[in-house]
């Protein structure tokens, strides 16, 4: 008999990962860091049509309410109430229904907001995201968040990117020092992607996975990574910021430092009530009797209720962001819900995702933070308060800032990420020190809203010492 060869394609596979793993670094990361750009960006473009249409046909079609949505998706303002109430809160218990049944049936670890899974697969097996998992997550999000949930966007499009970074890493057999970065790459880019958010995305790949630390081997290949995503993303959706250009005009005041100081203190204690309250739902769902698939469905259920009273817990809830931002948009919302939205969102967005349903985490932290500073605004502005902004842009962008950036132990990324959303890069030196305050008091505490973060490099690699060590 003649003897067997190696397929074409497995020796055109061997060929090119000998290649990558014999190239220099700018070679490589030239290579890897592209590759993985043009997936988190294709990635991110599909996420977003297929949550859009989603959205559209079961919340809008099937409810007959229209979520108001971000300046991105055409700013439009939504329904001013509901047609069929009654269907809202049906809707929201099937699409988390058949979200967690998938979910349960094809890839379970595709359950909750994935951002965790990445950053635990950069820590201990690089290889280890299946592509399975990645295809369910994405239907699941979609249906989750579609039919009301709340999650974010985010969460989904680092699964994908990160993913794929897992599979060049099994396919090419790359090192795992190698495979950390590529995983760490493909959650800034997937991330920073779908925000239209490239500078924010790139320092998040370098800082994302630790609480305390940042891993500069990832910085310089993100910068490729995440503006090859960018690109891609933008040349199919659009380049203009996500929330429009928030505050185009502002001059530095250094007067509304103390409001940001402000809204650094209390964005902490909001943030860390988020925290809490997530995971303390993750942990309650976990003793309840019912299975995987039942515990979503109903929590999706008691989200669509809530939505009946507060209709601004629905789905990911930019659009409503949008509105808080101008003068005349944040006045046409009761000051009631104005006050009460924070709490309500992170209720809301236990019960979707903590309770195992699949969305984001980010975007929802961003939601919260923006009404945070909303808030603010809106009492002080009630009260007559000196040395105020004449709207609220400036307070909701540093809510969203100080918030999120405190409680994921992310705050340049986060910063950057808001900016570049919110095309507001002159408001970043009054927000310094929102965030900063914001920051410094949840280092006093040990909450992250990602727990898969370790505390350092160090510890990182004591741990893969001790894991990969024999047993005697």
């Amino acid at each position: 008999m003649p003897e067997a060869h190696p397929t074409s394609g497995s020796a055109v596979i061997g060929w090119t990962g000998a290649f990558i793993r014999g190239s220099g670094y700018l070679r490589k990361w030239l290579i890897l860091g592209v590759a993985i750009g043009i997936i988190a960006g294709l990635g991110a473009v599909v996420f977003y049509l297929a949550l859009d249409y989603t959205g559209k046909f079961l919340i809008g079609y099937v409810g007959g309410y229209q979520v108001p949505a971000a300046k991105e998706a055409g700013g439009g303002t939504g329904s001013s109430g509901f047609v069929r109430p009654w269907a809202i809160p049906l809707i929201a218990f099937g699409g988390a229904l058949v979200s967690a049944f998938l979910v349960a049936k094809f890839a379970p670890e595709a359950e909750g907001h994935g951002t965790d899974n990445a950053i635990e697969a950069v820590h201990t097996d690089p290889r280890s995201i299946r592509s399975r998992a990645v295809a369910v997550k994405m239907i699941s999000s979609a249906l989750t968040i579609g039919s009301g949930g709340s999650g974010g966007r985010e969460g989904p499009t680092a699964q994908i990117s990160a993913g794929f970074g897992s599979l060049l890493t099994r396919v090419f057999n790359l090192s795992d020092a190698d495979g950390r970065i590529a995983v760490s790459l493909g959650i800034g880019s997937g991330i920073g992607a779908i925000f239209g958010a490239p500078l924010g995305g790139a320092v998040l790949a370098a800082s994302i996975v630790y609480r305390e630390d940042f891993d500069y081997k990832a910085l310089i290949p993100g910068f490729l990574t995440s503006g090859t995503a960018y690109a891609i993303y933008g040349s199919l959706m659009g380049f203009d910021p996500m929330f429009g250009f928030v505050e185009p005009d502002y001059v530095f005041n250094p007067t509304h430092l103390v409001w940001c100081l402000l809204i650094g203190v209390l964005s902490a204690g909001v943030g860390y009530l988020y925290a809490r309250v997530f995971y303390g739902t993750v942990g309650l769902t976990r003793r309840l009797p019912g299975g995987k698939v039942i515990k979503p469905a109903i929590g999706g259920l008691l989200v669509g209720l809530l939505a009946l009273v507060i209709p601004q817990v629905l789905s990911s809830g930019y659009g409503w962001v949008q509105i808080a931002t101008t003068r005349e948009g944040l006045m046409t919302i009761p000051l009631w819900i104005v006050l009460v939205l924070p709490v309500a969102k992170i209720v809301a967005t236990a019960l979707s995702i903590g309770t195992g349903g699949s969305g984001g985490i980010f975007g929802p932290g961003i939601v919260i933070g923006a009404f945070v500073g909303a808030a603010i605004w809106r009492l002080a502005d009630l009260a007559g308060a000196p040395a105020m902004p004449g709207g609220p842009g400036v307070f909701v962008i540093v809510g969203m800032m100080a918030c999120f950036g405190s409680i994921a132990h992310a705050p340049l990324a986060v910063t950057l990420m808001v900016a570049e959303m919110t095309g507001s890069f002159s408001v970043v030196p009054c927000a310094m020190v929102g965030v900063g305050i914001a920051y410094l008091i949840i280092c006093r505490t040990s909450v992250s809203i990602y727990q898969s973060q370790r505390l350092n490099c160090e510890t990182a690699a004591a741990e893969r010492v001790t894991v990969s060590a024999p047993r005697r």
